[in-house]
């Protein structure tokens, strides 16, 4: 029995080993919205992803950027490529995470925005960094997603994925919305708030941190529900296990439009006795770093520690 499980642990060891030093052969590109820093910065990867031999594909986001007859649709970059690399900020991102969660192939992101704390490569350092990552030396990790899904008269009418959050708030009026909040079919609370924010570790630094929720390491089997300007002072923020089910109804008392949106781009209007369900997504993330990545670093350059 012993030797079975050191025969499994070693086998295990080098398919994980296998994996780190894959080559990829085939990359796709992905920018955000043009510019003319994105228009130079990508000329710059095209170039050096040339001369590294590889195939490229690029998404349909580059169309009108440049003069390219290899632009295909997000998609069949999903299926076609072993890799994918962003050029832009967190957001682009975020859109590339959602789309190919499915497709199991990894993200690099090049940030060329303002945070960061995604797209960790500095388009300064796109040939050496790249170059160690694409040949095996890098950091592999994963990272879940939530699925968010608004039911009416028990009908799914809205679904939608989230790596950072599923937010649901006021639309666009200053007062607050009302709402009850179910994890795993037992009552948590009756609010009245600005909204509800569940967030995965990934999305701890963003909209949540704002709102006072806590910054969770990246590897946390966990999911933080922080409220929106809450009306009682009472009201805090709640860590549960990554695995609940979280149920907000929108109740009938309600006086404003409520809203629900996932990572901040995808966006839905919901109605007095709807159902918010959310939950953990099936498939995950792959995520790709240079070595020697401290999340500590990033979150004393990012949020001003050291100042």
């Amino acid at each position: 029995m012993i030797a079975q499980l050191c025969l499994r642990d070693i086998v295990k060891a080098l398919q994980i080993k296998k994996k780190n030093s894959m080559s990829f052969k085939t990359i796709g590109v992905i920018v955000k919205p043009h510019t003319e820093l994105v228009k130079d910065k990508l000329e710059h990867l095209l170039a050096y992803l040339k001369q590294k031999d590889c195939e490229i594909l690029l998404d349909e986001s580059v169309d009108g950027l440049l003069s390219q007859n290899n632009i295909v649709s997000r998609d069949e970059l999903g299926n076609r490529c072993d890799i994918v690399i962003t050029l832009g900020g967190d957001g682009t991102m975020l859109n590339a995470a959602r789309s190919l969660a499915d497709k199991d192939v990894p993200l690099i992101g090049i940030n060329i925005g303002r945070l960061g704390f995604l797209a960790d490569v500095s388009p300064d350092e796109i040939d050496t960094v790249l170059n160690d990552i694409l040949s095996g030396k890098h950091i592999r990790e994963e990272r879940f997603l939530l699925e968010a899904k608004v039911t009416r008269n028990n009908e799914i009418i809205f679904s939608g994925d989230a790596l950072n959050d599923v937010v649901v708030h006021v639309r666009d009026v200053a007062r607050m919305i009302e709402f009850e909040t179910r994890i795993n079919d037992q009552f948590v609370n009756h609010q009245r708030a600005d909204g509800l924010i569940i967030s995965t570790p990934t999305g701890s630094t963003a909209y949540a941190l704002s709102s006072g929720g806590p910054i969770l390491q990246a590897n946390l089997e966990a999911i933080t529900l922080v409220p929106i300007c809450p009306h009682t002072l009472s009201s805090r923020p709640l860590v549960v296990n990554a695995n609940s089910e979280v149920d907000i109804l929108i109740s009938e008392t309600n006086q404003a439009i409520a809203h629900v949106t996932c990572d901040g781009q995808t966006s839905f209007d919901v109605e007095n006795g709807d159902h918010v369900i959310i939950k953990r997504k099936q498939h995950s993330i792959t995520l790709l770093h240079p070595q020697g990545l401290n999340n500590f670093d990033i979150l004393r350059a990012k949020l001003g520690w050291n100042e």
